[in-house]
């Protein structure tokens, strides 16, 4: 086994953690359920799902202006989403819609529905990167205890 082959796994989760819906969260048990290495997997995962969300935080006037070339003026009612969002905003502010959200409609989505209703780009990284932390610890560790339960620690998905 080459260098290559050892590192196309973590390479994918890096990658896989960046795409939106996919999540750090989600694929990070994944990775671990596979048989790769817990430490590296958390932390390529967090990497990877912060880094875009930072971006979506960064480039967010530049991409409300795409939205709105897109839409050229036709209104729309709110979607589901939207309106959880609003009512999620409302009740529980901006740390409540960073740690609700991802688990419901993604944490790229969520960054972007934060700056819409109000959020600051600092207050929306802060509270979008700790609710990426924590579900992603919190799903790591229900992952590897799990997985260890059940006795399937030494079973590979790669193998």
């Amino acid at each position: 086994m080459n260098v290559a082959d050892t590192l196309w796994p973590y390479i994918l989760v890096f990658i896989l953690a960046a795409v939106p819906f996919f999540e750090a969260y989600g694929i990070i048990p994944l990775a671990i359920l596979a048989g790769l290495s817990p430490v590296p997997v958390v932390i390529l995962g967090l990497v990877g799902n912060i880094a875009t969300v930072l971006v979506v935080i960064l480039f967010i006037n530049k991409i409300k202006e795409w939205r709105k070339r897109k839409r050229k003026g036709e209104e729309k009612e709110p979607n589901k989403r939207t309106i959880r969002a609003q009512n999620l905003w409302k009740k529980y502010g901006l740390p409540g819609l960073a740690f609700i959200g991802p688990l419901l409609v993604g944490s790229h989505l969520t960054a972007f529905m934060s700056l819409t209703l109000g959020g600051t780009k600092k207050r929306t990284a802060f509270w979008m990167t700790a609710s990426i932390v924590v579900w992603s610890i919190t799903f790591t560790i229900l992952a590897y205890y799990g997985v260890d339960l059940l006795g399937y620690e030494h079973r590979n998905f790669f193998e």
